[in-house]
């Protein structure tokens, strides 16, 4: 109930949260709309969190929930990639080419293709950098689901980059 402490929490999940939804949902005013609706929702229930360690796996939960309910509505899950050669598109720069910054769009570009659950597992871990037991917490599945769809995504994205090679 105390309104500066939620401003604090507020300002401390801000930009995790945003960069979080924004790599999900791949747009900045869905992000903005999604962010918003989490946090109501955080306002709403925090009361209800009654181990404070919990709070970001239990705030990323929201996040992820919110993005897949706007993912759903706007039906861009269900060009889920199911063969890797709806992938082949992608551009191929030459190993000559390969700056950082290139290398860094390219990954960013492999992982925007990711079904919802294999990328939000993958920027979880890799981005924002928790351990697969507390990807577990935020996505509500059991740790070997997080290990499969950690294994798939980075499988099709290891795929992808050896069919432009």
């Amino acid at each position: 109930g105390d309104r500066e402490a939620f401003d604090r929490l507020f300002r401390l999940l801000q930009e995790p949260l945003y960069r979080y939804i924004f790599s999900l949902v791949g747009a900045r005013a869905p992000a903005e709309d999604v962010l918003q609706e989490g946090f109501i929702l955080i306002y709403r229930k925090i009361r209800w969190l009654r181990e404070p360690e919990l709070l970001r796996p239990w705030a990323y939960r929201i996040a992820t929930r919110e993005a897949f309910k706007h993912l759903k509505r706007e039906r861009r899950w269900a060009d889920k990639i199911e063969d890797e050669a709806v992938l082949v598109d992608l551009p191929a720069p030459s190993r000559d080419e390969l700056a950082p910054e290139m290398i860094a769009q390219l990954v960013a570009q492999l992982v925007e293709r990711l079904s919802p659950a294999s990328r939000a597992v993958i920027v979880l871990h890799y981005l924002h950098e928790m351990p697969l037991a507390e990807i577990a917490e935020v996505m509500g599945v059991a740790v070997g689901t997080v290990k499969s769809r950690l294994a798939y995504g980075l499988d099709l994205m290891r795929r992808q980059l050896t069919l432009k090679q």
